[in-house]
């Protein structure tokens, strides 16, 4: 793929939204798939370049969105990076948990029982990543 500004920016983008080791550690275990590199450098264009990148709200807002957005579609596997990017952004567990279970009356209990399932593990794989740092 020719490197647009887009891309570039993305690519920065998507590294610190996430951090440079767990960004590097997706690099080489779901992203060193031929296909899924062509899927990354699509996204990095155009989700975190074009999309992420715009003026009118903060990284913290756009993080929260996601995470709202993955819990109401039931999409775990993505939920999981976006609560990463969320609490990168200085959402607490607390305010994250909290918007998860308001969302319960709204989208159904099943959907966020699972969503907190998710938000659970993150939580706890970030809680030992910054320990072992």
């Amino acid at each position: 793929m020719a490197r647009s500004e887009l891309y570039e920016k993305g690519i920065a983008m998507r590294s610190e939204l996430l951090g440079e080791a767990f960004t590097d550690q997706m690099n080489q275990s779901t992203y060193d798939d031929p296909i899924m590199q062509k899927f990354r450098d699509v996204a990095a264009e155009t989700v975190f370049g074009a999309l992420w990148t715009r003026p009118g709200l903060d990284l913290k807002t756009r993080a929260l969105i996601c995470v709202i957005t993955d819990a109401t579609m039931g999409r775990d596997p993505e939920l999981e990076l976006h609560i990463r990017m969320a609490r990168r952004q200085g959402w607490t567990e607390e305010e994250l948990t909290e918007a998860l279970l308001h969302m319960s009356g709204y989208v159904g209990v099943p959907l966020i029982r699972e969503a907190l399932l998710t938000a659970s593990r993150v939580f706890k794989e970030m809680r030992n990543e910054e320990a072992s740092a």
